[in-house]
């Protein structure tokens, strides 16, 4: 697919009209300048042409903020893999020198590009528009990305200048989200992976801000790997940014199949860490819990052991769940995460036939029976795997009502003995046979 990367200073309105076109709000758009960081990808089309664009952190020259150093680097990054390229400048604001600057750089790139003049929202600011040929264009194009109008022209060209694709059929992956607090590692996880800094990486807490996707491949297997900002308490949460970027993380985990629950070894599996866990398993969603930064733990021939006890204790009683000790520095074990996220998405995907369950449950629920509740005994004929995005089974009894939790634990344990669902919340009802 035609990659489209939208370019230009802070503040102009990128992320509004990435948001705009993609037809979700999945850019923080925020009046502060720099709240977009990492180059962020969505997927749009216009007159049948299907188009990957690119949102980008605004491009700042020679500043000394750590930030905008890395975000320049974002935007150049993006230049280079895109086709076609959204020049965004701001008609309040006239040219500015940075203005000046983006305009250089895109010419040394050499790729088409559309000088797109936002925030023309009456017949005066169309004559102000004008001012902008000094950046040594033949056209530009006005338009408004908070209302839309004046798009469908400089859609009409742009797609006019893409390369032609073969179409084929696209087929929707698992999507495995990379979660935790701020400052755990995630992005320094993902860049370790894929082998680029594709994500900004520092040491202030809150670096990442959006949700961001990335398509990977790794055993024959495809699949998205979503960077997550950092989670952090409610009470803890200050500023309209940050809730956004909290928000957007949950949603990640609401919409993904599998979370990589990264944590810092260095400061413990803490209530934070587990109520980002809770979130995952009320969600129905496979898990794998990473604690990263192992190389900085120091460690003797029971360290391993003691830790992974101590985090089985926090998470009972739903204790299968793997966990591996990380570093995204010496990338000691990072094949091995994705490796085992891969198997817990399977485990989550998992049909056992009907005859199997059946054959297997049955024997067992004979020889422990539920508890007799007033002198009535309950009695189970069948068992069936519903049709469900993640495991959950029906047990039709006789009399449904008296089959209390601990039972309902009983056989969610006899599945996971039987069938393997490591990683994987189930979720068994009882119904009235």
């Amino acid at each position: 697919m035609s990659i489209v990367a939208i370019v230009g200073r802070p503040n102009v309105g990128k992320s509004t009209l990435f948001n705009r076109m993609i037809q979700r709000r999945e850019a923080i758009v925020d009046s502060v300048s720099g709240v977009t960081r990492d180059r962020h990808y969505g997927k749009s089309d216009w007159n049948g042409k299907e188009f990957s664009l690119i949102d980008t952190g605004g491009y700042v020259k020679g500043s000394d903020d750590i930030f905008e150093a890395e975000i320049d680097k974002q935007v150049e990054l993006a230049i280079g893999e895109a086709d076609a390229i959204i020049f965004m400048v701001d008609v309040e604001s006239g040219v500015t020198g940075m203005d000046e600057e983006v305009a250089q750089l895109l010419r040394k790139s050499r790729k088409p590009f559309f000088l797109a003049v936002n925030k023309v929202d009456s017949a005066n600011r169309e004559n102000d528009a004008v001012e902008f040929y000094s950046l040594g264009v033949d056209k530009y194009y006005t338009l408004s990305s908070i209302n839309g109008s004046g798009t469908g022209d400089l859609l009409d060209d742009l797609v006019k200048s893409l390369p032609e694709e073969e179409e084929r059929e696209e087929e929707e992956v698992p999507r495995f989200a990379v979660v935790g607090r701020p400052n755990a590692g995630k992005s320094s996880f993902i860049n370790a992976l894929i082998g680029e800094d594709r994500y900004i990486v520092t040491d202030i807490a809150g670096t990442t801000r959006d949700s961001i996707d990335t398509r990977y491949n790794r055993f024959g297997f495809e699949f998205n790997l979503v960077d997550t900002a950092g989670i952090r308490k409610k009470s803890k949460v200050k500023e309209n940014l940050e809730f956004y970027s909290v928000m957007r993380s949950v949603r990640a985990i609401e919409h993904c199949d599998v979370i990589l629950l990264v944590f810092d070894a260095t400061r413990g599996f803490d209530g934070q860490v587990q109520n980002i866990f809770w979130l995952a398993e009320r969600n129905n969603k496979g898990v794998v819990i990473l604690a990263n930064k192992w190389d900085l733990v120091e460690k003797d021939n029971q360290t391993v052991k003691d830790f992974e006890k101590y985090i089985r204790k926090q998470i009972e009683p739903y204790t299968d769940v793997p966990i591996i000790f990380i570093s995204t520095i010496t990338k000691q074990r990072i094949y091995k995460a994705i490796e085992t996220a891969v198997e817990v998405y399977k485990n989550r995907t998992k049909r056992i036939k009907t005859s199997v369950l059946n054959e297997t449950m049955l024997p067992i629920m004979e020889a422990y029976p539920p508890p007799q509740h007033k002198g009535k005994y309950v009695k189970v004929k069948f068992c069936t795997q519903l049709p469900t995005p993640y495991p959950s089974f029906a047990f039709f009894a006789n009399l449904p009502q008296y089959v209390k939790e601990p039972y309902k634990r009983f056989l969610e344990n006899k599945l996971r003995d039987n069938f393997d669902f490591t990683g994987v919340p189930i979720t068994v009802y009882m119904r009235k046979k």
